[in-house]
């Protein structure tokens, strides 16, 4: 693996002209006021309640997500150039799911396996030949992207389907405004705030054809005990909507309602942070109890829009990722602005034949997989795990892609060490409405707070941090 790109200091140690300003203010603040800073930043968050459960713990304890006080910066220019590619890959996104659950073009002219749609467990065929809203899958995207050299960002995944983490976005700029206003008045700093009003003008856009000239929008979640349940109460705090869950709505002549004190109230959009399988009963799984019975018969006939639209998995898979240069230039004729990480595709046998040979220097990963989990970072693995991999792969190829091990772009990063590089990856927010798409000039950065680990994810020990997009 080759060194990684410092975001902040060239190859000879000086400074990169964005960071300048931070620099000058990281040489004057002594280490215990930053210490103290972050002591204060984490006291505001757990007195905030914002904290997420890991799944599968022994003891499900709320945690933190550790919250790094240096932000991390980029240019008006290298925003301009991430935000036309992220513009281009909803678009190719959102044209390939309404070609799989239509006309199938792509896989007619065989550029995508009829496989990957027919048996991808995310694939909705209850979707098949159904109109969506607009023609619109993914309202809301969260592209997960890393950076490797001055000019060069990889798509490192698409999440289509109920993309988390902008309450973090919001809230860490909305902390570092109140402990660091001195570092913002040395800067231009692009608002991210805007986020939650291009949201709602989003998520209005796209309401049904029948619906009034002001939508009703609600949020549905799957209740408090799920680990996002925070983000869920923030958003619909920020956006004006209800939070509602199942049991808050009902169907009536193929059209939603929301109980509320002075009688059932239509609804015609729905925000939904809950997966398909538990949508509707009646439609998916018998057994839920967080879906509304007749949703999916409401939905079908045009009654009201779910965002995202049922369905939306079968774009996110990691071994559909795999084709997306060539979904890119199938659908819109041009060549991605944003590049792929090279990939192996283990159920083909020459590419199997290739990953277990060189097992110690790639990434492999589950292709439904999410949040780090059922991953192998190669370079970082012992003997031990490596062969566990091994025959994972000799057991279900079909299950897995790998690809190289990325050198992921360090930030300067305060740990207990003082100040120091650490890894980090990047997760914009990516909105498609009916008028335009919208993409807030920020996003999401997530840092590894170990040093040489390549993991950011929040539930394998991550960090996040403000994300400076700085105005001409």
């Amino acid at each position: 693996m080759t060194a990684a790109f410092d975001e902040m200091r060239a190859s000879d140690g000086s400074i990169r002209p964005a960071y300048a300003k931070l620099a000058q203010w990281l040489d004057r603040v002594p280490a215990d006021v930053l210490a103290y800073r972050r002591r204060e930043a984490e006291f505001i968050f757990r007195r905030m309640g914002i904290t997420f459960a890991v799944y599968g713990e022994a003891e499900a304890t709320e945690r933190l997500i550790p919250f790094d006080i240096i932000p991390r910066i980029l240019t008006a220019d290298e925003w301009t150039r991430l935000a036309k590619g992220l513009e281009q890959r909803i678009k190719a996104l959102n044209a390939y799911l309404s070609d799989i659950y239509s006309k199938r073009e792509i896989l007619r002219a065989g550029i995508v396996p009829d496989d990957l749609v027919f048996r991808n467990p995310a694939f909705r065929p209850e979707m098949n030949g159904k109109p969506v809203p607009h023609n619109i899958y993914v309202q809301i995207a969260g592209i997960d992207v890393v950076r490797t050299e001055a000019d060069t960002f990889y798509v490192l995944e698409d999440n289509t389907r109920v993309p988390s983490g902008v309450s973090y976005m919001l809230e860490n700029r909305e902390i570092m405004l109140r402990l660091f206003p001195e570092l913002f008045s040395g800067h231009r700093v692009a608002p991210v705030e805007t986020y939650t009003d291009d949201l709602l003008a989003t998520l209005k856009s796209v309401a049904p054809a029948s619906a009034p000239g002001d939508p009703t929008v609600v949020l549905l979640t799957p209740g408090i005990y799920n680990s996002a349940y925070f983000e869920h109460s923030f958003l619909a705090d920020k956006l004006g909507v209800e939070l509602v869950e199942g049991r808050d709505l009902l169907v009536k002549s193929n059209v939603v309602y929301m109980r509320t004190t002075e009688g059932p109230k239509r609804v015609d959009v729905i925000y939904r942070r809950v997966d398909d399988d538990f949508l509707d009963p009646l439609a998916f799984r018998p057994d839920s109890m967080l879906g509304v019975p007749g949703l999916m018969t409401a939905y079908h006939a045009g009654n009201v829009t779910l965002s995202n639209a049922v369905g939306t998995g079968a774009a996110d898979d990691k071994a559909v990722y795999s084709y997306m240069p060539e979904i890119v230039k199938f659908y819109l004729g041009e060549e991605p602005l944003l590049k792929n990480v090279p990939t192996w595709r283990c159920r083909e046998e020459a590419h199997l034949k290739e990953v277990l040979d060189r097992l110690p220097e790639l990434v492999v990963k589950e292709t439904h997989g999410s949040g780090g989990y059922g991953m192998l970072v190669g370079p970082m693995a012992d003997k031990k795990t490596i062969e566990t991999f091994r025959a994972k792969l000799k057991h279900s190829p079909a299950d897995f892609i790998a690809q190289p091990t990325l050198a992921l772009s360090t930030c300067p990063t305060f740990v207990e060490e003082g100040v120091a590089p650490r890894h980090v990856d990047l997760r914009p927010f990516v909105l498609y409405g009916r008028d335009r798409v919208r993409i807030v000039p920020g996003g999401l950065t997530r840092v590894a707070l170990k040093n040489g680990s390549l993991v950011v994810n929040s539930s394998q020990g991550g960090g996040t941090k403000d994300t400076w997009v700085l105005d001409r």
